[in-house]
């Protein structure tokens, strides 16, 4: 019980020609950011990270191979939001990178993985996008304004039986 105590309390020395109120909050102010920072630094990192990082979590690793560009990568990183997958992208080559995930949320990065497969092969049906549809009028219109319109204009007599 008296060791429990002892690793909770924390002691502050500030020294001042008068300790006052402010003092003392100032003090304690400080105190709380430095066992903040103390905090955030050993809580390990989750999401996307570096390879490296992610080597230091202290766990075995498993890697998969990703072809495409950063589109698929960024589709990818919200599919991993989902399920709290942490993972770090290494780029090989140009449009081709390696995948690095914890061995043990290999379920949670196959489901990751089979509804980003769903979301790439929906993108393929998707409707094209507003540059392409305006390419295509401005083809048409080009077509157009070159073709000059030739119109047959024939009067045609209307006799009214009054």
């Amino acid at each position: 019980m008296q060791e429990d105590i002892e690793q909770r309390t924390v002691a502050i020395a500030a020294s001042a020609a008068k300790l006052t109120g402010r003092v003392l909050a100032k003090a304690c102010m400080m105190v709380l950011e430095k066992i903040q920072e103390e905090y955030s630094k050993s809580q390990a990192p989750h999401g996307k990270q570096s390879v490296k990082k992610l080597m230091n979590h202290g766990v075995a690793t498993n890697s998969i191979s990703l072809d495409g560009g950063k589109r698929e990568t960024e589709l990818f990183d919200r599919m991993a939001r989902k399920y709290n997958v942490d993972y770090a992208f290494h780029k090989t080559e140009p449009g081709k990178y390696l995948l690095f995930f914890k061995a043990n949320q290999a379920d949670a990065i196959t489901a990751c993985f089979s509804e980003y497969s769903k979301c790439v092969m929906a993108q393929g049906k998707r409707r094209p996008s507003i540059l392409q549809q305006l390419q295509k009028f401005a083809e048409r219109i080009t077509s157009r304004v070159q073709e000059p319109k030739q119109r047959d204009r024939a009067k045609e007599a209307v006799h009214d039986e009054r």
